[in-house]
């Protein structure tokens, strides 16, 4: 084995074929540095994911970014120069520290509820209507339901650009994932 294959081999697990990304977990101390950090990181195009964090390591907020390990250097300087470093940064190498997906999918049978944190948006799967908004207690979750109940689900106004709470973060997450479920 050659010195630089010795390096590329350490860079990703193969599994039967396929390379696996070793990925890291960001632990911010609040939700909304996780908001702003996935917004420059996404901005600057990288491959990252909100997700849940594992037990072991809760901090309270209750999302952490899920990134490609091999580059933790360059994500941790783009988050200094923005001012938003995270408390710890986790490899992801312990099956018991796997992120926990943030997403929950019920099929009620005529609606689909998919709820992300604790935000939940159901639909009418036959005509993609939001039929219901609900979970949170920020103070805008009921005008977010009264915008978007009763409109379709590529009709309806994004929630992130008419939330301005955790609770609006968390909806938005739920309907681009009802998106992709119902939109593919």
């Amino acid at each position: 084995m050659g010195f630089l294959n010795f390096f590329r081999l350490s860079r990703s697990k193969s599994t039967g074929g396929q390379h696996v990304q070793v990925r890291g977990i960001l632990v911010f101390e609040n939700t909304s540095e996780v908001i702003r950090a996935e917004n420059i990181l996404k901005k600057n195009g990288w491959q990252i994911k909100v997700v849940g964090p594992p037990p072991e390591i809760r901090t309270g907020c209750d999302l952490v970014i899920e990134f490609p390990l091999i580059e933790e250097l360059n994500i941790l300087r783009l988050l200094k120069e923005a001012d938003v470093s995270p408390i710890e940064v986790v490899p992801v190498n312990n099956p018991l520290l796997k992120p926990v997906d943030l997403f929950q999918i019920k099929d009620f049978g005529k609606h689909l509820m998919v709820r992300a944190a604790n935000m939940k948006l159901t639909v009418d799967k036959e005509t993609l209507t939001i039929v219901n908004v609900s979970g949170g207690g920020c103070p805008d979750v009921p005008y977010l339901a009264c915008e978007m109940v009763g409109k379709s689900l590529q009709g309806a106004p994004s929630p992130n650009e008419i939330g301005h709470t955790l609770c609006g973060y968390a909806l938005q997450l739920s309907c681009e994932e009802m998106k992709r479920i119902c939109l593919r």
